[in-house]
């Protein structure tokens, strides 16, 4: 018999069974962050594969309809108006003109390259892709204030790519490899053809300073997704240097990737049909 005004008291806790419960709970949490994160990643790399195919896409609409390259087509102030001096000299890259369509002419070689002393095809690419309404967003066609210096901007004047935080980039393919040879690229033989470039660091041109910034491993991914996994052939490659490949110089042309460093970045470079 209980004395009288005794108050009974327990313990409460958790059974072995509603831990277990708990602990199945949380792992499932746990790898469902891991495999959504792995779903985000693999998006992007599907996206990268996808955007150059679009921008291929646009080029070759554009020539159809202006019968002229994006950013080297010398009548495209009659168009969208000149963005400063004649339209086709170093004073019409001075002018950014975000929010306008006027720009600035090539000099009609076929090459998407440095003209008159300044990076403006680079940039009047993007620009006229974009006034033709071939592709999403507005862009300046001019590389800072001065138009001389050698800064990409994703979003700016720059395509950003859904692989955060790279944008593309233009560039003629032997005009580049007459200036960069030393700086990271094969001595492949990329011809007359222009290339689009993923992976410099936001900010910078591709110099030798700006070798970035994409892991090794999804460089290597989309290489061997559409085209022949090797990065110094074909029509995806990357620089040889930083760690990215296992050449010991530019001549290493059988070199592949190397994967097993986590850290190693590379610049992904694309070889065009335009």
């Amino acid at each position: 018999m209980k004395p009288t005004g005794t108050i009974e008291t327990r313990t409460a806790g958790f059974t072995l069974l509603e831990l277990s419960i708990v602990l199945v709970i949380i792992g499932l949490l746990i790898g469902g962050i891991f495999v959504g994160q792995s779903l985000i990643h693999t998006a992007q790399l599907n996206a990268v594969v996808s955007e150059f195919n679009r921008y291929q896409t646009s080029v070759q609409n554009f020539k159809m309809q202006y019968q002229a390259l994006p950013g080297d087509m010398t009548n495209a102030t009659s168009f969208w108006g000149s963005a400063g001096g004649t339209g086709s000299d170093d004073a019409c890259s001075l002018a950014s003109t975000s929010g306008s369509l006027a720009t600035c002419n090539g000099n009609g070689d076929g090459t998407i390259q440095a003209e008159n002393g300044t990076y403006g095809e680079l940039f009047w690419f993007w620009k006229h892709l974009a006034n033709a309404k071939m592709i999403e967003g507005s862009f300046t066609g001019s590389a800072t204030s001065n138009g001389t210096a050698n800064t990409a901007t994703p979003g700016v004047n720059i395509p950003q790519s859904r692989y955060s935080p790279f944008g593309w980039n233009a560039y003629n393919g032997a005009a580049w490899a007459n200036r960069l040879y030393s700086a990271g690229i094969f001595a492949t033989d990329y011809g007359q053809g222009n290339l689009l470039i993923l992976g410099a660091a936001p900010g910078v041109w591709l110099s030798a300073s700006a070798v970035a910034a994409i892991p090794v491993k999804d460089v290597w991914s989309i290489d061997k997704k559409i085209d022949d996994g090797k990065p110094a052939q074909g029509n995806v490659m990357t620089y040889w240097n930083g760690g990215c490949t296992t050449a010991s110089d530019q001549t290493h042309l059988e070199a592949t990737y190397s994967l097993s460093p986590s850290s190693s970045t590379c610049v992904l470079i694309f070889l065009t049909s335009f």
